[in-house]
Formats: C-alpha cells, structure tokens, sequence
C-alpha cells in the first residue's frame, strides 16, 4: 500500500482578525485517500492524524469541509501530548482535535490511572467529561474479574490544564461492594506532583495511648513552599503534628514538631520542634542550621518520633576549597538520659576549625597550617561540676612521601603546635596553661601484589611507623578525650585521642599488616591487624580502651564478602591473655527473596567510660518476599547481658500497582524513670495512581498472574 500524507492547512478556518499566531495545521497519514463529490475527505489503512502535541491513529478518518468535523472509526487511541492517552471505539472531533465527543472511551493517565466511561466529551482540549465512569489504577483483564478497587462516578471531569480530577456522585468499592458514598470529590491526577488534599491516612495503636487516627492534609503555599497538618487523636491523645517546607533560590528549610495535650501528663503541653536548613552564602560559605527541642524525656519514645537520647543544635558556617577549609559552628546539646543531668553537662559549645596547605616546589612535600578554637560550658555556678573550659591550638607541619625503585614507600612528617587553655569554675586546676609541642614520624610501608588465575590479585602491605611527641602533658582535666576508639583508621596516627585536649607523648610505634584479595567473579576479603608499643606510660587510656599500658592490645579486623550478596565485617581488639574487651560483628545476606542482617557488640565494663556493666547485644533484622507483592518483615534487639529483648518488631507490607498496604507491630521491652514498656501497632492503606501516592515505584501486573 501506498502511504500518503496531506496537510489540512487550506481547509482550516483562517485566523480571526488580530490573532498573531495562525492556528497550526493538521496532518494525516494513512494508506489510502480520497475525495468525494460533497469535498468529503477520507483516510483509511493505518491512520495517524496530527495537530499540534496532539496525535490519533484509528482505522479511518472521514473530514467533512463544510462542518469541519472529523469522523473517526475506532479502534481509536488519542495521545494529546501530557500523558494522557484516549482509547474509543468511535469519535467526533473538530478539525483541531480540540472539541469533540467519543463513544466506548477509556482514559489512561501516566500509565496509570484508567477512567472507563460510556462518553467522553472534549472541550477546548483542556477539558474530557466522563459519563457513568469506573475509576482505578488496578490491572483491567479482559477477563471480566473485577479490580481489587475502584471509583463509580456518575461524571468525572478532568482538567488538564489544572492537572485535577472532579467527581460528581461518587462511590468507592472493593471488588463489586459499594464501601462509602461522596457526592463531590477532588482529586489530582498523577501527573501533578503537588496539590493541596487529603493524604492517606494511617491508623496507630500503642498500649499507652490506645488506638488513633492520623489524616494528614497538604497545603500548597506556592511553588516553592508548602504545609502538612496532621491531626492525630486517639483515646488518650490530641495531637497536631506539622511540616513546613520552603525552597530559596539559595538554599532551603523545613520545620516539622507537634504539640499534644493527652492522659499521659494532664494539663500539660508536650510539644516538639525540628528546624533544619542550609544556604548557599557569598564567596563559597555554607550557611547551616540543626534546631531540635523537646518538652520531656518520654515525648519522642511514647510517640514514635524519634529515638535520640541526647538533642544536637548547632549553627554552622563553612568553606571548602581544594586547598582550604574554614569552619565555625556553635552547638547546643539537652540531654534526655536518666540520670543525667542538663546543668553539669556542656550544653553550649563554640568550635571553629581553618586548615590551609600549601606545596611549595622548591622543596617539595606539603606544608599544613591548622588552627582550632573550641570552648564549652555548663549551666551550673557550682566549682568543680561547673566546670567550663576554653582552648586554642594552632599546628603547622611538613609532610613528605618518597617512592624508592624497590617499592618501598617512606612517609616522613614533622611539627610544631601551640595549645592554650583556659579553665575556669574548678578550683582543682590552674585557670591559664600553654605549650609548644615538636612532632616528628616517619613511616615505612611495603606493598606487594600478586596477580593469580580467573584475575585474582593479592596485596599484602606490611607497615611500621616511629613518632615522637616532645613536651610533657599540662595538667588540664579530661573533658573532651573521655571515649577513645582504637582501629584500622587511627593505627598510623601521631595520637589516638579523638581531641586535642589530649596528646600521646614521647617515642610511640605502631606495627600492622595490610592484606587485600579480590577476586571479580567470587569472594573478597581484607585483613589489617596491627599493634602500638609508646615508651611512656598513659593514664589516661582506659583498660577497655585497648591501649592501655606500654603495650597495646592486638586490633583485628576483617572483612569477607562474596558475588551472592553475603558480607561479614568484625573488628576487635585482644590483649595478652586472649581476653577481648571490645568486639563487634555485623553480617548481611542477600539470596533469591530475602534478606537478613545481624549485628553483636560487646563492651567490657568500664567506670571511667561509665559503664558499670558490660554490655553484650544481639540485632537482627530481615526481610522475605514470601509472595509476589507480599513483604514480610521483622527485627529483634537483645541484651545478652540481662537475657532479655530491648526490642522487637514485625511488619507486613503488601504492594501492587493499585495499592500499597503496610501492617507493623513493635513492642519495647526497656524502662526507665520516664519511660514505660510499650507495644506500638500501625496500619496504613494508600491508593496508588493519584499524586499522592507514596513514593516513585511502579509495579506492572500481567492479566491472569
């Protein structure tokens, strides 16, 4: 056959008077043309016709010059260009394809809300009345099985321009029973990524609060800001919750909380008050900010919120640059600890850092300026317990790497540092102390590679290091340095003190061994054990801290993990007698439907860390897709030390491509001072193929799966 193509643009109506654009013309494409005697032209075969972003293909296209209509024989698939599609058996269009009406219709969304009507009118190509219409973004079989829901409405009008959906005389149903009844509904189409509505609830019952409904309703300011109420009530509680977003040219915010009056604390207001936002600033500045506050102890716990047990505000201004960094920050810290108590912790802290490195050519290596200002203080006047301290610390450093022809790599590096401190509120210490501090190491390492079959390689890097710190420790108290963390990361360090107000002193050597195999088709794995021996004994590393004494304990840690998706990370530390005071093991595996991870930590006891008792504890969690679209999954955390669950947890989630369903049970075993034993259900049902669906899944379903 032969194709032909033919422009309309003689038989459109010419431009009213004034009009600047010409309306575009129309295009057809089909097998075969002809014009009859009444100037009746008709396409038929494999039919396209265009105007503007609008498209159809039908069997044949009759275009009448006198009416300048367009009769349309199905079946018929419109694509106006915005995502919608229009299925039909027949059609009766204007010569723009703006205006028209078509029999036997059904409406496609996004690929993903269907609307089947009788009739569909179009007006003005921004308008498609639906009559007597069944709405749903479940799979249609051929079948005549009915979708798991839909929505029967009598007219169903959708603007696209407006991007909504109007519903007159609607009735939900599950499977073929009728569950509620609106007269007027609203909705947004799924091609509209905001709009102001109704949420999808979610129901939430806790042993302390009983059983309560959220409805979240979205508000949109603009196009930039926008507003979530969600009232919560239940039979102990009313509660609205909040969140507020606003995007800048330069940066955004968003401000979430709730205030609640419940059973819990009679005539008592809980509330709580997230604030975060960062902004781009002048000259390559970041402008952040982390606000959080709370009423009591047990707010977040009772309510889900948020499992923190310390707050952290800060305010931070910073710059980095390839060379450079600069940073001030000021925070704020509340504790919600039993037994802890907010006036003798340092609650308001001012820290700033600026780095600048330079490489000068005539010597080579990299020169490394540094200064450090830090100060905290505690609310409470009383000596001693309020004690506050101020410090400054400024470095300068040399550093230098040599690669020799045998391989052998040296790193050498030298330093002086300054470090002054300001104590005051403690009659124990001297309020004023300073110090120059010399620093030298160098450091040797050896890697070597060995290349095997199937394109396995091997490294293996022995390494060594010598320092010294010159000076001895001034006699300033230990506020910032009381949590040290021996591994993999510090093993090379000039000190292992995670703060300045602390340095290792005298001569120090650290011994370890690198080993790496991976292998591109089967497993990998990594192996560092390493060792520290210092000529001067420290106090101030506790016993559980693995470098205690002049002999540290060995750190061991590896990693294994394999093409099949199963990991497994450990790290420890074992002194002598083969006794372990700190461990941790983490496990994840990925096969065929499931998922499992694993988690245990052990923590010798340790007053100074304060911890009178020796932590041991188990985590798992794990997910299985025992069904297609059904998710089960669940977690459990144990204390093996008092043989009991902290926590536990099951959920069930069920997700298609018309609806998403999610069942969850927790019980929290723990108690305190402020907190009881609780068990938490909820239950959420959402609808998907409206804007308001969660998330950016798409589930496909087959006919007859």
């Amino acid at each position: 056959m032969r194709r032909l193509l033919l422009i309309l643009a003689l038989l459109l109506p010419l431009p009213a008077l004034g009009q600047e654009t010409p309306p575009r013309p129309a295009i057809l494409v089909a097998d075969d043309l002809l014009i009859t005697r009444d100037r009746v032209l008709i396409a038929r075969g494999n039919v396209e016709a265009f105007q503007g972003d609008t498209r159809i293909r039908a069997k044949s296209i009759s275009y009448n010059e006198q009416t300048g209509a367009l009769i349309i024989e199905g079946p018929i698939v419109l694509n106006d260009g915005s995502g919608s599609v229009i299925l039909a058996d027949a059609a009766e269009l204007d010569s723009g394809l703006q205006n028209g009406l078509l029999m036997g219709a059904r409406m496609v969304l996004n690929q993903q809300l269907q609307l089947a009507a009788v009739q569909i009118d179009r007006v003005d190509g921004r308008y498609s009345q639906l009559y007597k219409t069944a709405v749903t973004s479940c799979k249609v079989c051929e079948d005549g099985e009915v979708p798991l829901w839909q929505i029967r409405a009598r007219r169903v009008i959708h603007d696209e321009v407006g991007q909504q959906l109007y519903f007159d005389d609607a009735t939900f149903h599950i499977r073929s029973v009728p569950v509620f009844y609106l007269p007027r509904l609203r909705m947004p189409d799924p091609t509209l990524e905001r709009a102001t509505g109704f949420l999808t609830p979610s129901v939430r019952t806790t042993s302390q609060l009983g059983t309560g409904i959220k409805v979240p309703y979205f508000i949109k300011l603009g196009n930039s800001r926008d507003l979530t109420l969600t009232p919560y009530v239940s039979t102990a509680t009313r509660t609205l919750e909040f969140r507020y977003r606003q995007a800048f040219a330069t940066g955004q915010i968003e401000i979430e909380g709730a205030y609640t009056r419940d059973d819990q604390l009679p005539n008592t207001a809980r509330n709580y008050l997230y604030a975060i936002g960062s902004f781009e600033m002048p000259r390559g500045y970041q402008l952040s900010f982390n606000l959080k506050s709370v009423s009591d102890e047990a707010y977040f716990t009772e309510y889900g919120y948020s499992n923190e047990d310390r707050l952290r505000s800060d305010i931070t201004i910073s710059r980095a640059r390839r060379d450079s960094y600069v940073r001030a920050s000021l925070y704020n810290f509340e504790t919600l600890r039993p037994g802890e108590i907010n006036s003798i912790q340092p609650t308001l802290v001012i820290d700033g850092e600026f780095e600048r490195r330079f490489f000068p050519k005539s010597v080579g290596g990299e020169i490394r300026l540094s200064l450090q200002a830090h100060s905290h203080r505690r609310s409470s006047v009383i000596d001693v317990i309020g004690r506050d301290i101020a410090r400054i610390n400024g470095n300068v450093e040399y550093l230098r790497r040599f690669t020799h022809r045998s391989g052998l790599v040296t790193d050498a590096r030298a330093g002086l540092s300054f470090n002054a401190f300001d104590v005051t509120q403690d009659s124990t210490f001297a309020q004023n102390h300073a110090e120059l501090v010399p620093t030298a190491a160098v450091a040797f390492s050896y890697p070597m590679m060995r290349q095997g079959a199937g394109g396995i390689t091997q490294v293996l890097t022995p390494l060594v290091q010598v320092a010294w710190t010159g000076g001895n420790r001034l006699a300033i108290p230990n506020d910032e340095s009381t949590r040290v963390e021996f591994d993999q990361g510090n093993l090379l360090s000039l000190s292992r003190f995670p703060r300045p107000d602390r340095r290792e002193r005298g001569t120090v050597a650290a011994l370890g061994v690198n080993w790496s195999r991976i292998d591109p088709q089967g497993w990998d794995a990594h192996l560092a054990i390493g060792q520290v021996f210092r000529s001067v004994f420290d106090a101030d590393f506790t016993d559980t801290s693995g470098l205690s004494g002049t002999t540290s304990d060995i750190l061991l840690a590896g990693q294994i993990r394999n093409s099949t998706g199963m990991s497994v990370t450990a790290r420890t530390i074992v002194d002598s007698d083969f006794e372990i005071s700190k461990a941790e093991l983490r496990g994840d595996w990925s096969f065929g439907p499931a998922t499992l991870g694993g988690t245990y930590v052990w923590l010798q006891s340790d007053l100074i860390e304060a911890r009178p008792l020796a932590v041991s504890e188990i985590s798992l969690d794990g997910a299985y897709d025992f069904r297609k679209h059904w998710t089960a999954n669940a977690e459990v955390r144990y204390d093996v030390e008092k043989s009991q669950a902290a926590t536990a947890g099951l959920g069930l989630t069920y997700n298609n491509e018309c609806v998403s369903v999610d069942l969850s049970v927790r019980r929290r075993y723990t108690s305190s001072t402020s907190v009881e034993p609780s068990t938490d259900i909820g239950f959420n049902i959402g609808l998907r193929g409206f804007s308001a669906s969660n998330g950016k899944e798409r589930f496909v379903r087959s006919c007859g799966m």
